[in-house]
């Protein structure tokens, strides 16, 4: 029994996108530096994942699939909200009424947090595209890591940003209130996200060499459409 390589590289991508939607709202203790305690979501081992296995399918399919990939995990995002509202807003049978509360808390997904989340994930990757497409054209197949990191760093950046921006700006505070408490989120956030991404660099490698044997030439690779 034969599994196609590009079609497991897609259903670990969408299993990523699922595990960081549906428990990515548990943060844990990372370090204590200098009396302040850095936390982070659990989704940090699976962000830099995801960045990752877009740039292998950019090296080896090229942007064109890279972009419906893409779009189809937008898809699977608004279904996992789009569920999750009709799920909690449901009542409970008489026998899971013990158990509501503690569903409720789990799954409960504000309107204004789903809504930061998918607006975060749809620039960034389509972002993260972009650059390593361009890269790509001016370094061809030189400097993976260079190619692979820079467009994550890039692309994190402005996932951090936009999220943190859209789901925590508080209205009813000041402007310079706001822009301390989002730097104290964004900067520590995008550096640790920056530090995954370094570190996974070799799966970028193996990930070109395991998957191009499925690709039938090289010249067709950037040949497809964006």
């Amino acid at each position: 029994m034969k599994i196609v390589k590009l079609d497991l590289l897609i259903a670990v991508y969408i299993a990523c996108i699922c595990l960081a939607e549906t428990m990515g709202g548990k943060t844990f203790p990372l370090i204590n530096l200098l009396g302040y305690q850095l936390n982070a979501s659990v989704a940090i081992f699976l962000l830099p994942l995801i960045f990752t296995i877009n740039d292998i399918i950019i090296e080896v399919y090229g942007p064109g699939r890279a972009r419906s990939i893409i779009r189809s995990g937008l898809i699977i995002i608004a279904i996992i909200l789009l569920f999750s509202l009709i799920a909690v807003a449901l009542p409970p049978s008489t026998r899971f009424e013990s158990t509501n509360t503690a569903y409720l808390t789990i799954f409960g997904i504000s309107a204004r947090i789903s809504a930061a989340s998918l607006m975060a994930f749809a620039s960034a990757e389509f972002l993260d595209v972009q650059v390593f497409t361009k890269l790509r054209k001016k370094m061809g197949h030189q400097g993976l890591w260079l190619r692979n990191n820079l467009s994550n760093f890039i692309a994190q950046f402005f996932d951090t940003f936009i999220f943190m921006t859209l789901a925590f700006y508080a209205i009813d505070k000041g402007f310079t209130t706001n822009v301390s408490f989002l730097i104290s989120l964004i900067v520590p956030y995008w550096l640790l996200k920056c530090f995954m991404s370094v570190l996974i660099t070799p799966l970028v490698y193996w990930g070109r060499s395991w998957l191009q044997p499925d690709q039938v030439s090289d010249a067709q690779t950037f040949a497809v459409t964006p």
